[in-house]
């Protein structure tokens, strides 16, 4: 019987490794395939109508039911699916956004890539990469970044997410066909910490009072 030599041992572990990092991400968007699909259900049996403004990221898009009431002049979707990261919205971006050929997309996501450990660069980069998936195939169609927000749950994350928020707000600013909405700053209280009566009892998302202030902030930018 012949034996594996020693030196042979890191580069099996290294390989193991780099086999297990590549599908993490497609074992991870797994859990999100139902919503996905019942998403794709919804849109056959009650198509969207182009020219829609498309509300997608994580559980802060998703908890926000008010979205009609709040814009009722604006024909609006929700694509939220709780827990995701940008790299999500972008593995899902050809199901769950490019169909729609929504003339605006909003956009929250980050919240919980930093809280994953991941970098405001990082972040950062992978938004890129959706603008570019998105104007690749709807080149007219507007982009808006709602800002991470800052909350009780994840305060010692809020200047990473600053930061972050930084780098799309500047990348934003020079180029055509995108915004950078801040809901951070009205968020904050006069002591720069969130404030206390805008989230449910988890500390992280919003109560109605906190979803006031982002209608508030958002609406503008649906009239551009």
């Amino acid at each position: 019987m012949k034996h594996i030599k020693a030196p042979l041992y890191p580069a099996l572990l290294a390989g193991i490794l780099m086999l297990f990092s590549a599908l993490q991400p497609a074992l991870a968007q797994e859990q999100w395939e139902e919503a996905i699909q019942a998403f794709e259900q919804m849109d056959e049996t009650n198509p969207p109508p182009e020219g829609a403004i498309l509300f997608a990221g994580s559980s802060s898009i998703r908890l926000w039911s008010t979205l009609a009431e709040d814009f009722p002049d604006a024909r609006v979707i929700n694509r939220g699916f709780g827990g995701s990261q940008m790299s999500d919205l972008i593995h899902f971006a050809d199901r769950i956004v490019t169909p729609y050929a929504p003339r605006l997309i909003l956009v929250y996501e980050g919240d919980n890539d930093v809280a994953a450990g991941k970098t405001a660069e990082q972040v950062f980069a992978d938004y890129q990469q959706f603008v570019s998936l998105v104007h690749d195939q709807l080149s007219d169609t507007r982009i808006a970044f709602i800002a991470i927000k800052p909350s009780l749950a994840r305060r010692s994350l809020m200047d990473e997410m600053r930061k972050a928020n930084g780098l799309i707000e500047e990348y934003a600013a020079a180029r055509d066909h995108l915004d950078y909405i801040d809901i951070f700053t009205p968020m904050l209280g006069e002591d720069g910490e969130p404030l206390p009566d805008i989230f449910v009892d988890d500390g992280l998302h919003l109560n109605a009072a906190g979803y006031a202030i982002w209608a508030e902030v958002v609406r503008p930018y649906l009239a551009r």
